[in-house]
């Protein structure tokens, strides 16, 4: 589902560290929302042209506004920081560590509209606050099941409680590749066409494993066996032998699921004692790979083979 809106104190939260922001006034009206993915520079409204305003988007400060209101005589910049806070939107940030004057802090206070400092030049702090933004408002939901990363490839491994998906994910990572998340992945939808995986912040790193309990894969395996986030690939389900009637043998058909609106390519492997299952997911890795770059070599066959009957029935 795609937020509506975010609020404030969400986004503070979330996104403080990497934009460097600091709270200096406003903390009243953190619950103040964002409903728009984006930012604005309020360069127009504090020089008089009040006719179209951005205010359901967060405002920076940049070098022009700020040496602008500098330059005014204390009355007349009063009244424009006024004119500004009429225009109920949900915070400010001034970039490049400029510090808002007392006039500014005083009006912020009253009306409860939350004031950020933040050390990024003004150009990279709007890159990154509108990554951000549209990261977080971006249609988002859960899967059941733990990714992986299999050289590029992100996979979801699903299936019944005890079927074995904590084993293939520890085979894999012994192989060199990296858990995304474990047992249940957060997924939200980047840039309107690509699903993405990570895993909630609380139980990063770590996984369980029956009759083991929880182990810390970073600790264990080292920081290359954890990804933070990955585009979702493919995603492969694993059932017993005998739920599984028709077993693929050729691979033409390509099957897929529904996640997010988006369709993404989806095998079912069958599970049975000796079966190594890791190696098939890792297989279905390489193969997903090959089919996205365009070589889908069980049509490659197929096409030989029609060909073939074509010349001998000539």
């Amino acid at each position: 589902m795609k937020r509506a809106a975010v609020s404030v104190e969400q986004f503070f939260r979330e996104h403080s560290g990497d934009l460097q922001m600091r709270l200096v006034a406003g903390a009243t009206g953190l619950k103040r929302l964002i409903r728009e993915p984006t930012v604005n520079r309020p360069g127009l409204l504090l020089a008089g042209f009040t006719k179209y305003f951005a205010r359901h988007r967060v405002q920076v400060i940049g070098d022009s506004e700020f040496y602008y209101l500098r330059s005014l005589p204390v009355p007349q910049r009063e009244q424009h920081v006024k004119d500004l806070f009429t225009q109920k939107f949900p915070c400010v940030v001034f970039s490049r560590d400029h510090r808002p004057d007392r006039i500014f802090l005083r009006l912020a206070e009253a009306a409860t509209v939350p004031v950020f400092e933040s050390s990024l030049i003004t150009m990279k702090f709007i890159n990154k606050a509108t990554l951000a933004l549209e990261a977080t408002f971006a249609p988002h939901g859960s899967e059941m099941g733990s990714m992986v990363d299999i050289l590029g490839v992100g996979v979801i491994i699903k299936g019944e409680s005890g079927i074995g998906k904590s084993e293939c994910v520890l085979a894999l990572i012994e192989r060199g590749y990296s858990l995304v998340a474990d047992d249940v992945t957060k997924v939200f939808l980047a840039e309107g066409r690509e699903v993405v995986g990570t895993s909630a912040a609380l139980t990063r790193n770590h996984m369980e494993v029956r009759g083991i309990g929880i182990i810390n894969v970073a600790a264990m395996f080292g920081v290359k066996a954890i990804r933070l986030e990955k585009r979702l690939d493919l995603v492969v389900t694993l059932k017993p032998w005998e739920q599984v009637p028709d077993v693929e043998r050729v691979g033409v058909d390509q099957q897929f699921v529904e996640i997010l609106e988006v369709k993404i390519p989806h095998i079912t492997l069958p599970v049975r004692p000796g079966r190594d299952l890791a190696r098939l997911i890792e297989v279905a890795a390489f193969q997903q790979k090959l089919k996205s770059s365009g070589y889908n070599p069980a049509k490659e066959l197929n096409d030989r083979l029609i060909a073939q009957m074509s010349s001998n029935q000539l």
